[in-house]
């Protein structure tokens, strides 16, 4: 294979070897050139020149053709004019030369047949698209203006969409920091789609959302890195060199194929307008390319992709959607948010649902606008987490637009995964007792586990889905097994959630999380298990085709617990006791019973829809929440003492299931967020750039311990919790890229990964965690308790920046170790070989 410099030499139009000098010889006296042995070249073919090399090659031999073949026909024109001119008269000789001069230009100008010319590269960008200003407020983005010149100008290129107005709209997203702007910007997009092409409006939301599919039915492009880098050297015309020098520049594939296509002159071909549904459609085919042959057809559509792109900003996010970090800072909920406004405005044509004019949205006042804008979100919201699937969200929005009946369409449906109910995060016991005075709630061991979530429907079959909504059926074929036993007479369907732990069968002992983690996730065969899992179910959706959302928590508990059937260390509730906030010595006792059998601490859930003040019971709604009541606090027990309350005025603890929402009304009190658990004083060295709301900051970030016998720092966790938005900007302004505080991959950090940066080592963070654990992928403390793992951090989140230690005084490898072995002696989980989940994948939010 030819190396960088030989194909650098051979795309080079002049092939001369006395074109160049060395640095050296400026520096010497003039020498004799001496006669050089002929050298044996290597062959120059055109699988080895990038597309413009290959193109002037072409050109330079044709136009070298038709230099002899016009040389040849002036000859063969004098001869006959020569001729004439001795049988001519004097007048008719005068007109010689012109009619000589006049066939010759005209020889000359004759197209060629299969003349080959090189496309200039500039000026091949959507200048309709450029112009469009997506980013107005949309009262006042008059669409009249470009929908006639759009509709016009895409008919030309076959009717649909042009990608340029997507990247279009990825540009202005990127250039703000405004959540607004960029909300307004999709709003625009998503109108102009939503009335002149309906039909690209789903491919452009899931390209929009840096996906394909939705992930319970993920399909992966199984793109490496190396499949990008082929395609940006052919296409673009870069050596091993050029494509290095740009991506140390810049850090990012996106960027590096912007400025390869910046640089890029002139094209063999003249690019095809790339369609929405194009670039989709090509992604679907990636991702779905199986068997023999498929990388190479692989290949060949991500090249196609760089090929079509007509300007260096397609090119960008052309190779961004391609490694998944489209970096525009919009998220999932971004679009449902940009979606909800989108079809307040707009429709289709043909459909029979009300919109309001931008008239008279215009006039309406803030709060008036704020509320439309409110209810509309609330419902896509809402249908989103009951259905999460563009490809049912998108079809019935075009249909029915954003009404009451899009909860009914597109609501709760077994087999497709609901987004689940999340709990917020207390201090300490005594705030959790705080914030549920008056209530009645349940504590329940909060397992050290993994969440799950079973449909069942009335043919007996089963989907598992996971708390990230990944289909993990296959993993779990012991629970599936399961289902006919557990389910009652009167069951025909359900969707029940529960905690996944590993246990062992004899005894019924808990196992821990690195235990569950062992167990393969594809293709289990029953009898080749050797993980065995218990299902602590603890809340019920759905039972015989009845949603049980709006039903209050004791009653969806109720019916769980009477219609299903338990089996020992198999299948049964999580463990639990009722309670309120006078009970504290209660609650106190419970949590330490959590903590002792190695559960993460607990989950407190409010039981019913009602509050009870000075005696009286008060009923709540998800409507009108609590107004103006004020709660009289109940003095609980001189084992905990609540904080003071802050306020008299309460929210609404409603009971009811609330998908994708984090609320009160769970509350979860774990044992690593408890002051007195051990800390740790870490480096931080490396990191990511952000995903979605964070996608402007550096998260998650590498952190590492230090080992004292050869000053080298050990990569031991990654961490994207305990900041705040105003430490993240001041964090991203320290370590700016090109700022010296930015350095190049160190030698004296260990870590096999690839960060996106590399931090210069220099400050210390105290950082709190729940548990130690054996890695695969962090390199810590390795060799101290394992020759083949290190140690790493579960749960590990941020307490402050220790402006009093040096990165001489963080904790050592030794120490960590240290304190790996005193927690293998507490919970006699000293098991060598467990392996370690990547604890950002898990980590709660």
């Amino acid at each position: 294979m030819s190396s960088p410099a030989k194909k650098r030499k051979q795309n080079d139009v002049d092939n001369s070897p006395h074109k160049t000098r060395s640095i050296v010889s400026f520096f010497k006296g003039p020498s004799v050139q001496k006669p050089k042995l002929p050298e044996l070249q290597p062959e120059t073919t055109e699988q080895t020149l990038s597309d413009e090399a290959l193109a002037r090659k072409i050109q330079a031999e044709w136009n070298q053709e038709d230099t002899s073949q016009s040389a040849a026909t002036a000859a063969a024109s004098n001869e006959s004019t020569s001729a004439d001119l001795e049988q001519s008269t004097s007048t008719s000789a005068s007109a010689i030369p012109t009619n000589t001069t006049s066939t010759t230009t005209a020889s000359s100008i004759l197209p060629k047949k299969n003349t080959l010319s090189l496309q200039s590269s500039a000026g091949t960008e959507d200048s309709m698209s450029l112009m469009i200003p997506l980013d107005q407020n949309p009262q006042v983005f008059d669409m009249s203006k470009y929908v006639s010149e759009l509709q016009a100008h895409w008919a030309g290129e076959g009717g649909d969409a042009s990608y340029a107005l997507l990247t279009r709209a990825f540009v202005l997203a990127n250039a703000t920091t405004s959540r607004t702007k960029t909300v307004d910007t999709l709003v625009n997009f998503l109108r102009i789609l939503i009335e002149v092409d309906p039909s690209s409006l789903l491919p452009a939301v899931w390209l929009a959302t840096n996906s394909i599919s939705p992930p319970f039915d993920e399909l992966e492009l199984g793109l490496g890195g190396s499949s990008i880098s082929k395609a940006l050297k052919k296409i673009y015309g870069l050596d091993n060199q050029g494509l290095k020098t740009l991506y140390d520049k810049h850090g990012d594939a996106g960027d590096v194929a912007f400025e390869a296509k910046k640089r890029q002159a002139f094209t063999l071909v003249k690019p095809k307008p790339l369609k929405i549904k194009g670039v989709y459609q090509s992604l679907l085919k990636i991702a779905t390319s199986k068997g023999s042959g498929s990388q190479e057809m692989k290949q060949r559509l991500v090249e196609k992709l760089l090929q079509d792109t007509r300007g260096a900003e397609e090119s960008r996010y052309i190779v961004r959607t391609l490694v998944q970090n489209l970096r525009i800072g919009a998220v999932k909920t971004t679009m449902l948010i940009a979606l909800a406004r989108a079809f307040l405005y707009s429709k289709p044509s043909g459909a029979s649902f009300e919109v309001r004019s931008q008239q008279e949205i215009a006039r309406l006042k803030k709060d008036e606008l704020v509320e439309m804008y409110g209810n509309a979100e609330e419902i896509v919201k809402a249908s989103y987490a009951r259905h999460p699937n563009y490809n049912d969200l998108v079809p019935c929005l075009l249909e029915i637009g954003v009404t009451e009946e899009l909860l009914i369409r597109c609501g709760l449906a077994l087999h497709i995964p609901l987004r689940p109910m999340l709990g917020s995060i207390t201090r300490d016991l005594s705030d959790m007792l705080t914030k549920l005075q008056g209530r009645d709630f349940s504590c329940e061991y909060k397992y050290d586990g993994q969440r799950a979530q079973v449909h069942c429907d009335e043919k007996g079959k089963v989907s598992i889905f996971s708390r990230h909504l990944e289909l993990m059926t296959e993993k779990y074929p012991d629970l599936v097994s399961l289902v006919p036993q557990i389910r009652g007479e009167s069951v025909s369907s359900f969707i029940l959630e529960g905690e996944v732990v590993a246990v062992d069968q004899a005894t019924g002992d808990l196992q821990p999380f690195q235990t569950l983690t062992n167990r393969a996730k594809k293709n289990v065969e029953l009898g080749a298990i050797t993980v065995n899992v218990c299902l602590f179910s603890f809340d019920l959706m759905y039972l015989n085709g009845e949603p049980l959302l709006d039903r209050p928590f004791r009653e969806r508990r109720e019916l769980l617990r009477s219609l299903f059937v338990e089996i020992p260390n198999r299948f049964t509730w999580v463990k639990s006791i009722d309670a309120t906030s006078a009970n504290s010595e209660t609650v106190l006792e419970f949590f330490k019973s959590a903590t002792d059998v190695k559960c993460e601490g607990i989950m407190v859930k409010v039981l019913d829809n009602t509050i009870k003040n000075n005696g009286a019971v008060q009923e709540l709604s998800s409507d009108n929440g609590l107004p103006g009541a004020t709660t009289q606090p109940i003095e609980p027990a001189e084992t905990i003492k609540p904080a003071k309350e802050k306020s008299t005025r309460r929210k609404a603890l409603l009971s009811t299931y609330e998908p994708d929402k984090r609320l009160e009304s769970w509350l979860k009190v774990k044992k690593d967020y408890s002051t007195s658990s051990e800390t740790l004083d870490l480096i931080p060295v490396a990191g990511w750039h952000g995903q979605g709301r964070k996608a402007k900051w550096w998260s998650p970030i590498l952190l590492a311990v230090r080992n004292p016998e050869s000053g080298v720092l050990e990569a031991v966790t990654k961490c994207m919790s305990g900041f705040t938005d105003k430490f993240y900007l001041a964090n991203k302004e320290k370590y700016a890229e090109g700022s010296p505080n930015v350095i190049s991959r160190p030698s004296w950090v260990q870590y096999n990964g690839e960060p996106d940066v590399w931090f210069e080592p220099q400050e210390v963070w105290e950082m709190a965690f729940a548990d130690i654990t054996l890695s695969p992928t962090y390199p810590a403390a390795i060799g101290l308790v394992s020759e083949e793992r290190g140690l790493s951090l579960r749960f590990p989140r941020f307490l402050k920046a220790r402006e009093d230690k040096s990165i001489d005084e963080a904790t050592t490898s030794d120490y960590l170790a240290l304190l790996w072995r005193k927690q293998a002696e507490r919970t006699n989980d000293d098991v060598p070989g467990q392996t370690e989940q990547e604890n950002i994948g898990w980590q709660e939010e």
